[in-house]
């Protein structure tokens, strides 16, 4: 919890001034009036000052990228941390020279982090927001794969009439394979198993 306490000749003038060492709106605080401003006598002799304290009320994508800052910290590697919107919410791009143990092996470790984060960011979030991480356009690189992947076996299946057992996939991934074959005329997707071994199947349709 941030909190810092501030003076002015108004309660206005004090929370004003908070405001402005933070460099935030005014709804990124709580505030708390510790000592009303007084006149004194006659106006001048024993005036006080408005004494509030302010308390920072977190942002959630600023407490994510804390998170993922500390635990680079932690690892002692140099990231560069970016962040954009996008249609499914906001994804947080890592960029620097070790980002290969930050990936895994087909990004499990990327995976990891990014539930880590999302449970983060959620813990402070008024709504529901989603994260996706991403290191050195991995994610893009990875679906490509994927839907290379997913026409590949559908020839496959089509010329068998064997149905394919995909390896475990997370969720993201999965989805990849079900958008890629969702029109194919031949083939049909769903998936079986139970997390983390959760598969997808091609089949004939």
């Amino acid at each position: 919890m941030k909190t810092i306490v501030v003076t002015g000749k108004t309660i206005e003038e004090a929370i004003k001034s908070g405001l402005n060492q933070w460099n935030v709106p005014e709804e990124r605080v709580k505030t708390r009036v510790l000592e009303q401003p007084s006149k004194g006598l006659f106006g001048l002799i024993g005036s006080k000052d408005a004494k509030v304290e302010l308390e920072l009320i977190p942002d959630a994508l600023e407490e994510a990228v804390a998170f993922l800052e500390d635990v680079f910290r932690t690892m002692d590697i140099q990231v560069k941390i970016d962040r954009e919107q996008t249609d499914d919410g906001v994804q947080i791009n890592l960029n620097g020279k070790e980002m290969g143990i930050l990936i895994g092996r087909r990004g499990q470790t990327l995976d990891s982090l990014q539930y880590l984060v999302n449970i983060v960011a959620n813990r402070y979030a008024t709504s529901h927001i989603r994260i996706v991480l991403d290191a050195e356009k991995f994610r893009l690189r990875r679906r490509q794969t994927l839907e290379e992947l997913s026409d590949r076996l559908a020839l496959r299946v089509i010329r068998t009439r064997k149905e394919v057992v995909l390896e475990p996939m997370s969720a993201q991934e999965r989805k990849v394979i079900h958008s890629q074959l969702q029109n194919h005329p031949q083939v049909k997707t769903f998936s079986k198993g139970e997390e983390p071994n959760r598969r997808v199947v091609i089949a004939i349709r």
